[in-house]
Formats: C-alpha cells, structure tokens, sequence
C-alpha cells in the first residue's frame, strides 16, 4: 500500500535493528486519514469472505479495526490487556506476550461479545512474533468462530510471525512488508 509505505519512510523513525517507531501516525497519534484508506483496503481484500465482526487487541490496534468494520459494516471487538472491574468472570482469555513491551498479559474478551458460528476479521497494527494475532485466534477458536483472516498494518517479516501465521493455516494480508532495517532506514519486502 503506497500512502502507507510513504508514511512509514517519510515519518517512521527506526530505533534499532528490530523496532520501527510509528507514533506520529499509527500508534499514538494517529493519521486519520490513514486509518481510512487503511480501513477500504482491508475491507477490499478481505471482500470474499462474510464477516461478521472485526477482532484486534487494544489499544493499538483499535484505530485500524475500526475503519475497516466500518468500512465492512460490521461491530469491532477488542480484546483487553486488563480485566476491568466491570467485567464478568464470563470471558474468553488467553495470554499473549508483547514483543515490544517484553511482558505478558492476560487478555480477554466478555463472551457476550463473540458467538459460535461467527467469522472474524482479525486487525492488528504490527505483526513481529505472531503472538497477539495468535492469541486473538485463540480466543476466537474458544468462542467457536471461525477466522476469515488476518490483517496487519505493518509487518516485520524478518522476524517469525508471518510463517507462523501462514503456517497455522491462516490468510494473512499484510499492507506494508519490512525486510530489514538497514544504516537506519526501512526496506520494503518487494511486492
């Protein structure tokens, strides 16, 4: 996608030879309209597929989700990192470990939310390990839906998530494909 790989070149600030920091657009400010160009491209390739609602985990992850459900017309569900007191002992959970804030979190989703028989849409901003897309088909899995797909922002492809999405059988949609950071700068998996 060129308006998001212009954004990453023109904005993106590469800290080291793993962590590419996308503040100013994607994950703390955030561009809108971005999102939604972002959100249309979504929604036009996973077109095939009836989907029901949108998955992803906050907090990242929300902005992205939620123009691509709108887009698709369909609710977003996110999954939280922290049981609120207002949640109910009837969630689904898992945990999933974070590859940039290097902990674990128990993450979960009230069960009113997700019903069997539905297909989701799973939407995330960053694919390293595979460990957040995991969990949410985990959680999606338990709840008895079916996963029509994977979506990720950006995806650093030099690191193992995208074999092991594709690997589990997953179809995974990738909007920009970093293959190395190399003298500080961002390279692009060609298309």
């Amino acid at each position: 996608m060129k308006l998001l790989k212009d954004k990453i070149m023109s904005e993106g600030i590469v800290l080291n030879d793993s962590i590419l920091k996308v503040d100013s657009f994607l994950n703390h400010q955030i561009d809108p309209e971005l999102m939604m160009a972002v959100g249309k491209e979504f929604a036009a390739r996973f077109a095939d597929e009836k989907i029901d609602k949108v998955f992803t985990i906050e907090s990242s992850g929300i902005a992205c989700a939620l123009t691509t459900a709108l887009c698709l017309h369909v609710p977003v569900v996110f999954a939280r990192k922290q049981k609120s007191e207002l949640m109910s002992s009837e969630a689904y959970t898992t945990k999933v470990y974070s590859f940039t804030k290097k902990v674990t979190s128990d993450v979960s989703v009230l069960k009113k939310f997700l019903h069997e028989g539905e297909t989701v849409l799973i939407v995330d901003d960053f694919l390293a390990n595979g460990e957040a897309a995991l969990g949410l088909a985990d959680i999606a899995h338990q709840a008895g839906c079916k996963v029509a797909g994977i979506g990720i922002v950006i995806e650093k492809s030099f690191q193992p998530g995208h074999q092991r999405l594709v690997d589990a059988g997953y179809h995974l949609e990738s909007l920009a494909r970093i293959k190395a950071f190399k003298d500080g700068k961002v390279v692009f998996e060609e298309d």
